[in-house]
């Protein structure tokens, strides 16, 4: 049945999970899991608080999805609640970390298995340099930023998802990415 459902579109699944079909949910959850763990480890930067994030998206998701009006866009509702929720645990927290650097030392992106040895130094060099650009906008921009080019969020969703208007959102997204391309431009 398992495999069977990993086909069904998002829309069947979400509303047979609805329903309180709980395979429909956990095909859902192994979907898009680790969409949602990459995301909030983006924003948390940390792997553990990532997981944390995780598990309670998809509680609260399995609570509400009933409430859920396009079930079409499932996904994107999905990483809305993981960005609210990553956000929560930041204020809570009052963590200034950064949101680029993971704990360790793995890279937070990987490069494509086949691809040549010097394909994968120049991506992960890309990535590396985008973290570091990335650390030096200020926490507001950042998230703007990561809401908007990593989880493909639009300005009123981020508006949303940070409690502020679609304006600030533009302002922020704007300032973040002059800030990024002169970062950046040493990198070109």
């Amino acid at each position: 049945m398992r495999d069977q459902l990993d086909v069904v579109p998002d829309a069947i699944l979400a509303g047979r999970a609805a329903d309180g079909d709980t395979a429909a949910f956990e095909t859902l959850a192994r979907r898009y899991g680790p969409h949602l763990r990459a995301s909030a480890r983006r924003l948390t930067g940390s792997y553990a608080d990532a997981d944390d994030v995780v598990q309670e998206v998809l509680v609260q998701a399995w609570q509400q999805l009933d409430t859920l009006r396009e079930p079409a866009a499932v996904k994107a509702w999905l990483l809305r609640l993981t960005g609210s929720r990553s956000i929560d645990l930041l204020r809570r927290r009052r963590n200034h970390a950064t949101l680029t650097g993971p704990e360790d030392d793995r890279p937070a992106d990987t490069v494509s298995p086949g691809a040549g040895p010097e394909t994968a130094v120049m991506a992960g060099a890309g990535i590396r340099s985008l973290k570091a650009a990335l650390s030096t906008l200020p926490e507001e921009q950042r998230r703007c930023w990561i809401l908007k080019e990593i989880n493909g969020q639009s300005y009123e969703e981020i508006a949303r998802t940070l409690n502020i208007s679609p304006a600030s959102v533009r302002g922020r997204l704007a300032r973040a990415r002059i800030t990024l391309v002169r970062e950046m431009e040493d990198w070109r």
